[in-house]
């Protein structure tokens, strides 16, 4: 992941690829985004079990929706 200051910043860099231009969002947004339950469990010693539980199977949908 490549922090940049703004998207103009972003587009301006050596490497930057157009086709990847939908994931161009503000922190504010990567962080909500990997605050997602999902993420936040994997520390659980049941994690893979509790991959299908309800919470899990609803928190993939709500990390599901708010992709780019």
């Amino acid at each position: 992941m490549n922090l940049f200051r703004s998207e103009e910043h972003a587009r301006k860099w050596a490497s930057f690829n157009p086709e990847f231009e939908k994931t161009l969002k503000p922190f504010s947004f990567w962080a909500d985004l990997f605050s997602n339950p999902i993420f936040r469990a994997r520390k659980r010693p049941d994690y893979i079990s509790w991959l299908r539980s309800e919470e899990a199977k609803q928190a993939r949908k709500e990390l599901g929706a708010k992709m780019p």
